[in-house]
């Protein structure tokens, strides 16, 4: 019992060291990459630039529709522009290399796949309307298979990931943080399981996850 109790106690000290190391390296990323910093040295200059997309209401009725359609009334639907800040910048005509489409940055197949499962959604991927109203809804179905996590500011970082990094990588860091001793339903845990998991691909996710939030509090 005594070796057994040791080991965990040595794989969860390790875990947690190595979340000091991610920690520190994220904030990096997050500094340089929402924050931003100019030529000039001005680390306040893209936060400003986000702030701005307050401003940009072409398809805020779009995000408050099926906002309240998919999350209910009451849910802040500029959580949503804001993430499709950090997918597209706001533009409906973006391609990415993988492929994936417009505001929401969906891929096609999962498009379909959604499409499918929701009728109401008839349009397709490349009209921003249909785009962001898949985004969303993808984005709740993700939400509701994260129920075992109690906290809603907890479940939208663990459903932002999921869209980011997909949620089987999610659910395989959560294991690795389960067995390092750390509790699987806390975003953090899963800030230091997801490396092992994805590799360098993980600093994308977490950034991700820290940009959209980032995103909203700069539009407020």
């Amino acid at each position: 019992m005594e070796t057994t109790v040791s080991v965990k106690a040595d794989r969860a000290a390790r875990c947690l060291k190595q979340r000091g190391l991610v920690a520190g390296v994220l904030g990096l990323v997050v500094v340089s990459s929402v924050v931003g910093v100019d030529a000039s040295g001005d680390v306040s200059a893209e936060w400003t630039a986000f702030a701005r997309y307050k401003d940009v209401t072409i398809y805020d009725g779009h995000f408050r529709k099926y906002s309240k359609r998919f999350f209910g009334v009451g849910f802040d639907w500029q959580f949503f522009k804001s993430q499709a800040v950090a997918e597209s910048n706001l533009r409906g005509d973006v391609r990415s290399a993988a492929g994936a489409v417009g505001l929401m940055q969906i891929m096609p197949s999962t498009f379909e796949e959604i499409r499918s499962k929701n009728p109401a959604i008839t349009g397709p991927i490349d009209q921003v309307r249909w785009n962001i109203a898949a985004g969303i809804w993808y984005n709740r179905q993700q939400f509701v298979a994260w129920e075992p996590v109690r906290s809603s500011y907890e479940k939208l970082k663990f459903m932002l990931g999921s869209y980011n990094a997909g949620r089987t990588s999610i659910l395989r860091a959560q294991n690795v943080a389960v067995e390092n001793g750390l509790d699987g339903t806390v975003w953090e845990s899963i800030v230091m399981g997801l490396p092992e998991v994805t590799g360098e691909r993980s600093s994308e996710t977490l950034s991700y996850v820290d940009r959209v939030f980032n995103i909203r509090e700069a539009m407020r």
